[in-house]
């Protein structure tokens, strides 16, 4: 089995190994489910500030709640693997349809204005991206960007999370292993505490921490999309002894009320290929929300099977 993460020079996309990129990005949307980006044109000035007055807010607003939070879940779970909660500090950040950043108080003007300006430089990445694996796909430009546009648009919002030191992590996990609901995902790790990894071929894999790169992991309506031809996958967060982990997670999903579908032009191909039609149902992303609400930590099969069995038609024109 071939261990080596991908990591991709965006950087590289421009020039004569483009071919090289390209054929990199889509070996990692098909095998791995995740890729690390470099040169992805967010200037580490702006992460170091996201990452200083992330820290900053976490020591001054949250840590003395998460340490009541700890002693009370270890004392519960002192005997046994504690399997229904989460060794994590976290909130969330709402930028699309409409912000939510204006009502969390204890964010501060300073902090407010980096994530804002910061979420701006992700939310161009997230549609960069969308048009390279397009691109790969043999979609028309513009194509999955369309597709996630309700009427209101996508819908775009951060998870900011900290996993502090944990004495016990046989006990619990920094976060129990899923897949991603949404469409794609970028995050910002700390580069000194690792604790994320992926399953592949039975086996849970470190994403390795490096400096200033964003980590893409695909969600699970983009399995839909491209008729299972991209998978969304398995990752968690083990929870370390030492140092305080820095995640922030921006998931750039469909808009609540978009119709999700295989791409025709994909459905077509397998079809000329093997006979094989489109293998996911047509659905409205809320409706798969609410279910993923109930069923974050479980397979993402039953979730599909749910869905075709209240699956919209399929168009007939």
């Amino acid at each position: 089995m071939d261990c080596s993460f991908p990591v991709i020079n965006m950087e590289k996309l421009q020039g004569g190994e483009r071919e090289k990129a390209m054929e990199l990005l889509r070996d990692a949307c098909e095998n791995w489910g995740f890729f690390e980006l470099l040169n992805h044109g967010i200037s580490p000035e702006l992460m170091d500030e996201v990452e200083r007055l992330t820290k900053e807010h976490y020591r001054k607003c949250r840590e003395q709640k998460f340490k009541e939070f700890a002693s009370k879940a270890l004392e519960n779970g002192s005997k046994s693997e504690v399997t229904d909660m989460d060794w994590e500090s976290t909130f969330f950040l709402r930028h699309l349809p409409v912000s939510n950043m204006s009502e969390l108080v204890d964010m501060g003007d300073d902090y407010r204005k980096v994530m804002k300006e910061f979420a701006a430089k992700l939310e161009m990445l997230a549609e960069r991206l969308l048009d390279l694996l397009c691109e790969n796909l043999g979609l028309e430009k513009g194509y999955l960007k369309k597709a996630f546009c309700g009427s209101k648009g996508p819908s775009f919002g951060t998870k900011v999370s900290s996993y502090p030191p944990c004495p016990r992590p046989e006990l619990i996990k920094g976060l129990r292993a899923h897949t991603d609901a949404g469409g794609i995902i970028l995050l910002f790790q700390d580069d000194r505490v690792s604790g994320l990894q992926l399953l592949k071929d039975d086996q849970w894999i470190d994403v390795p921490p490096m400096r200033h790169s964003i980590v893409v992991n695909l969600g699970d309506q983009l399995e839909v999309f491209t008729n299972g031809k991209y998978k969304s996958v398995l990752h968690r967060v083990v929870a370390q002894t030492d140092g305080n982990r820095m995640s922030i997670a921006s998931f750039y999903n469909p808009g609540s009320d978009a119709v999700v579908f295989p791409a025709p032009s994909l459905v077509q191909k397998e079809a000329e290929k093997d006979d094989v039609a489109a293998v996911y149902p047509r659905f409205v992303f809320e409706d798969y929300m609410k279910l993923y609400v109930i069923q974050k930590f479980q397979a993402k099969e039953p979730r599909f099977e749910a869905m075709k069995a209240m699956a919209l038609p399929i168009p007939t024109s």
